[in-house]
């Protein structure tokens, strides 16, 4: 098993080492079909090359001509099963990081819990990729309060590193008024990750969750303001017909804040980081590094004056 998973990573970094020359070669082809259709002249540097890169165009197709990412590695068997979660937490955990996480396993369908233990983070993948798990997600504490959300993909990455804040657990009101949580497979909302890394962000999100059936009245939603993506559980129920629905938050409710996505597993120290928060990065008040910012309203009046 270590010699298969050892082969199945020098492929995958073979794989994502062939990116930078497939996406040059698809640059290069470009121009030249761009040349064509306009009718413009070949552009110069491209000249030598034009003969080899028209055949190379003729025998493409709509799905040969897009050159593949390490992403439609990272998630090819998405599609084909069911994501099967690992949840657990830093040694020694508190009574409530223990609820928090026990809470965790019904807001994450097939999700199962495991408590940490002596074992280190090493053993806990290698045992999660023999027993076919696709993702881990490891929640940390400071001092009783759940501070840290650590979400890595198996077998070979990404592993998204968040802080948690503003954790409010299940019994948000009254717990007898919101009664048992569901365990039906939810609906996803994500709202507002419109930047590359916000793509990226609600791609890692939205692959903890199965797809749902139509008629499921769960409803989990991430919505990103300001690089915090704030995280609600709602059911709804049609009480007086299709135009009347009453919304009811059943929990937990949280924020999560991004400050790294390393190309590799939790365990991979030497793995490549994809993008990590910089300290200079917290001055930058107007940038977004997820999603777009509205416009503020005397602003618009401004742009409509």
């Amino acid at each position: 098993m270590l010699r298969r998973n050892i082969r199945l990573r020098r492929e995958y970094l073979y794989r994502k080492s062939l990116e930078g020359k497939e996406r040059l070669l698809y640059e290069k082809k470009r121009k030249i079909k761009e040349a064509l259709e306009e009718g413009k002249p070949i552009p110069t540097e491209l000249r030598n090359e034009e003969a080899a890169l028209r055949q190379e165009i003729d025998l493409e197709d709509n799905y040969t001509s897009i050159p593949k990412t390490h992403i439609d590695d990272e998630y090819a068997n998405a599609t084909v099963r069911d994501p099967k979660i690992l949840l657990t937490t830093s040694r020694d955990p508190s009574a409530p990081l223990i609820q928090f996480v026990k809470e965790l396993k019904f807001v994450f369908p097939n999700a199962e819990r495991m408590n940490r233990g002596s074992q280190v983070i090493s053993e806990i993948i290698e045992s999660c990729r023999a027993h076919e798990f696709t993702d881990v997600i490891l929640v940390h504490e400071h001092r009783g309060i759940p501070d840290g959300l650590i979400i890595s993909h198996l077998p070979f990455g990404p592993t998204a590193y968040f802080g948690l804040l503003n954790v409010t657990r299940h019994d948000i009101k009254d717990k007898k008024a919101i009664g048992t949580m569901p365990e039906a497979y939810p609906h996803l909302i994500l709202d507002n990750f419109k930047t590359k890394l916000g793509e990226r962000t609600a791609n890692i999100l939205k692959h903890l969750f199965p797809v749902p059936k139509p008629d499921t009245k769960r409803i989990v939603t991430f919505a990103n303001r300001s690089d915090y993506i704030s995280f609600r559980h709602h059911i709804y129920e049609k009480l007086g017909g299709p135009k009347s629905v009453e919304l009811k938050e059943i929990g937990p409710r949280f924020e999560l804040r991004l400050y790294q996505v390393k190309l590799g597993t939790m365990e991979q120290s030497e793995a490549q980081i994809e993008w990590v928060i910089r300290p200079y990065m917290n001055t930058t008040k107007k940038r977004s590094f997820i999603g777009n910012e509205p416009e503020p309203d005397d602003k618009r009046k401004r742009n409509k004056a």
